[in-house]
């Protein structure tokens, strides 16, 4: 295959054009382990660890639905002494709560498992991450690294890329944690102006993938709410009573601030046909879009 005729599965998501709305990954707590050696194509799961160590990280990641991620500084820029680790935990208060460590042999991962088990430490900012994980998925990569160069040239301190986060297909994606807030289909220019409104507690709706402490209907209705009022915070609405009628959803979205009002959001749901949803898959795969049909204001102002 040549390079122009090579198949890049952000390019064919953008020509469909695929929604970002309701794509986030369900979640609230990150594992990051700084790793400056390849990043296997599976991640974690691919490194050559010590095998009890390794099988205690996963085990205590699997009983809290952690996700684990491999991160290093744009360009491989080593960080001053030992590589680290940290433990990300989103709260419903908002909370950032961060538990930070460091490594110099397998063993010293094992300082994860008892961080899982403790509340964690109030810490701001939150850490951006930008999935930059070419083995996993090219467009990763192509896509992924001027975003991660962009990002870590304004934030050095804040800004990790990362391996695979779900989605290859809207690269470059962009999570903020613990804040469980994804954004896509990114570029340098656009994920510079994105992050640095996420910071300053301003979510747009423009590439705004999900929140991670929401299901897709309910992720789908908040950045349809946020599309018709315009950017808000992190925490400014949250949501309410979510029915469901088959295909369709009635969600409740809640704003949190004086002037803000309540809103009935209808989400509908369909399947897509079977197409092709990563540069590496072989056979095509169809997923579920959710849509919002109808916003109706029901509470002041």
């Amino acid at each position: 295959m040549t390079a122009a005729s090579r198949f890049f599965c952000a390019d064919a998501a953008r020509a469909r054009p695929d929604p970002l709305a309701g794509t986030a990954p369900y979640g609230s707590t990150w594992i990051l382990i700084e790793y400056r050696g390849g990043w296997p194509p599976n991640g974690f799961d691919g490194l050559p660890l010590e095998p009890d160590t390794k099988r205690l990280v996963f085990s205590a990641a699997q009983a809290v639905r952690a996700r684990i991620l491999l991160v290093r500084r744009h360009g491989r820029r080593l960080s001053e002494g030992p590589p680290m680790w940290a433990v990300l935990r989103y709260g419903d208060d908002g909370a950032h709560r961060q538990t930070w460590g460091t490594w110099t042999r397998d063993e010293d991962l094992v300082g994860i498992v008892a961080a899982l088990g403790t509340p964690g430490g109030l810490k701001d900012p939150p850490v951006v991450l930008v999935c930059a994980h070419g083995l996993h998925d090219a467009c990763c990569a192509v896509r992924g690294r001027p975003v991660g160069r962009a990002l870590s040239e304004r934030w050095p301190d804040l800004v990790w890329e990362c391996t695979h986060i779900g989605g290859d297909r809207f690269a470059a994606n962009v999570v903020v944690a613990p804040d469980g807030v994804y954004y896509g289909n990114l570029d340098a220019a656009s994920s510079v102006e994105v992050v640095g409104e996420h910071l300053a507690d301003r979510v747009h709706a423009d590439h705004l993938r999900g929140y991670t402490n929401l299901f897709p209907p309910q992720q789908t209705a908040v950045a349809a709410v946020l599309g018709n009022v315009g950017p808000a915070g992190r925490h400014h609405y949250v949501v309410g009573e979510t029915t469901r009628h088959g295909d369709r959803w009635l969600v409740r979205v809640v704003g949190r601030t004086p002037r803000s009002a309540v809103y009935d959001v209808a989400v509908r749901s369909h399947r897509t046909p079977p197409r092709q949803l990563t540069c590496r898959g072989r056979s095509p795969s169809s997923t579920v879009v959710y849509e919002a049909v109808s916003i109706v204001v029901v509470g002041p102002p």
